[in-house]
């Protein structure tokens, strides 16, 4: 019986370091005979590196002709690198690796094994604990993916990772999935199909830096939630409700108080405080709808995901 090919996706921005450790790490386990069972075939993604990845790339390519690559003309992020390595993948079995080591190489053989009893489409991966991680990163994300559970119907689980292998099938299933504004943890939960989870512990990067700063991290959380959730529409059609029921209420209140009591009204730093606190309410209504408007006018614009400089 003919193997099966599996296509080692790696999206990578600025990992000329990385590179060849992790090429190194896989040649390491061929040697060995870990992945036997399966032909290799391998997609990295330049996304728009200002280092020498795209010379490793190259040189990586000269030496194995299992090597494809594609290179983008600017940064275009990683969601654009994970869509295009799908797109140029000719695997039976495809999975996505970061080129840090992050993603532990050795856990491949196991996900082989369980995909390939035909039981599942899909073995995900999912960090147990995050040494290493900042504790207000880490609580951050906890609360992130706790409340994306709730609030939309993508089964995101806490500390999963983008390192998964998957049968061509939910490969498909992905690359149809043509959206201009893509958040692939979403995505892959949204499809669905039957998938089997294995847990690791945090493993630390082999070289170089991570690019995902606190604030790169909570723009990526907001897209998440837009793109798979209008909770947020419906929490500022509630914050309306509410700040009329308390305006009528405060009316009642001034009306008995005048009649009544003939109270004055009086007090205007009260009357400050109400004004700012609808007008924040205001504004962050506007916010919300306006992100939402935003994102639906990339989508009209049709533009690529992507454009490529080279590739091979």
């Amino acid at each position: 019986m003919d193997k099966k090919l599996l296509t080692i996706v790696v999206p990578c921005y600025n990992e000329q370091e990385s590179l060849p450790l992790f090429y190194q790490a896989i040649k390491e386990m061929e040697n060995e005979g870990k992945l036997s069972s399966v032909n290799l075939e391998f997609v990295f993604v330049d996304d728009g590196s200002r280092d020498n990845t795209l010379e490793v790339f190259r040189h990586l390519s000269q030496q194995d002709d299992r090597i494809h690559y594609v290179s983008f003309s600017r940064n275009f992020g990683k969601e654009a690198g994970i869509y295009a390595g799908l797109e140029k993948s000719t695997g039976d079995y495809v999975v996505i690796m970061d080129a840090d080591l992050q993603d532990p190489p050795a856990m491949l053989p196991e996900m082989l094994s369980y995909i390939g009893t035909g039981e599942y489409d899909c073995v995900a991966t999912r960090r147990v604990d995050r040494k290493g991680e900042p504790p207000i990163r880490s609580w951050f994300a906890r609360k992130f993916y706790r409340l994306m559970n709730k609030i939309s119907n993508a089964d995101i689980v806490d500390g999963a990772r983008d390192y998964q292998m998957m049968t061509r099938k939910v490969v498909e299933a992905i690359l149809a999935m043509k959206e201009y504004n893509r958040f692939s943890k979403g995505i892959f939960g949204w499809v669905g199909f039957r998938r089997k989870w294995l847990e690791f512990e945090n493993v630390e990067r082999v070289a170089g830096e991570t690019k995902w700063s606190f604030w790169k991290l909570f723009i990526y959380a907001i897209d998440g939630i837009v793109a798979f959730s209008t909770a947020p529409l419906i929490m500022a059609s509630i914050f309306g409700l509410l700040m009329c029921i308390v305006a009528f209420v405060f009316i009642i209140i001034i009306i008995v108080r005048t009649l009544i009591f003939g109270d004055p009204t009086s007090g205007w730093p009260s009357m400050v405080c109400i004004m700012l606190l609808v007008s924040g309410i205001q504004l962050l209504c506007m916010g919300i709808l306006g992100e939402y408007l935003a994102k639906t006018y990339l989508e009209t614009k049709k533009r690529p995901i992507y454009l490529v400089q080279e590739e091979k």
